[in-house]
């Protein structure tokens, strides 16, 4: 018997989740129905974190203990055959027993795709946010700073536990305007609240198109003031990467 890691991708847009749920396809309804196919006996699959219906990941991981006679990378193939087409393993190896992909990660990384566009564009509209009317988009890229360092993120989601903190240090918050006009926000931190980076994405978008100010986003950092009510739809963000070990 070994445990084992695996790295993930999946297209959300089937999926009302990652996490398992009764009557619902999930992503780890899915894994844990292709690990059945070979053997795997164990009620549950650890996962790093929760992704909401229609958030899509390239880099979720996953953990899981099998008693497997074969290579890691035969073990890597047979699972990819029995996935669907929306979800596949993108790798796989041998970790300790101990290891488990939630409590052990350092660090996860999300990625929030989104163009201002007046008419959308089908080639784009599933995995993009369109919104009008356009940004200043000076102002997007410099505000994206406010976020770093350590804060009280209760205005921007919701606690993981009844009794969690919703204190989160964030690594990085950066915009990056891509060269066919889209506009990708990149958020690191060592974990983040429920539905976070989907507020923070509408938060510095509103400001971003005058219809909030800085000011209301420095006072909800400081449990001082209320924002603008919104989230940036689902399918717009990407859990990009989950990491472990003393990497920034």
């Amino acid at each position: 018997m070994a445990r084992y890691q695996v790295i993930l991708a999946y297209d959300g847009t089937g999926f009302t989740g990652s996490q398992r749920q009764a009557n619902s396809r999930t992503v780890q309804g899915e894994l844990e129905r292709a690990l059945r196919k070979l053997g795997w006996a164990d009620r549950v699959v650890l996962m790093a974190g929760r992704t909401d219906a229609g958030v899509h990941a390239t880099g979720q991981v996953a953990a899981f203990d099998l008693d497997w006679t074969h290579t890691a990378a035969k073990l890597l193939w047979a699972l990819n055959t029995e996935l669907p087409p929306d979800l596949v393993v993108r790798d796989l190896f041998p970790v300790a027993a101990d290891f488990h992909p939630r409590f052990d990660a350092t660090a996860r990384e999300y990625r929030y795709r989104v163009y201002f566009e007046p008419i959308r564009d089908p080639f784009r509209q599933k995995y993009l946010w369109r919104t009008w009317p356009a940004v200043d988009e000076d102002a997007l890229v410099k505000n994206a700073s406010i976020f770093l360092g350590t804060h009280d993120f209760a205005a921007f989601g919701s606690r993981t536990t009844p009794k969690g903190t919703t204190v989160r240090t964030v690594k990085k918050s950066e915009w990056k305007r891509m060269p066919d006009g889209e506009w990708q926000f990149e958020v690191r931190a060592d974990a983040f609240l429920y539905r976070m980076v989907r507020r923070l994405v509408f938060v510095q978008v509103a400001v971003a198109q005058k219809r909030s100010s800085l000011e209301k986003i420095q006072h909800a950092l400081s449990k001082q003031g209320t924002l603008l009510a919104g989230l940036a739809p689902a399918h717009g963000l990407t859990l990009v990467e989950v990491t472990y070990g003393s990497r920034e």
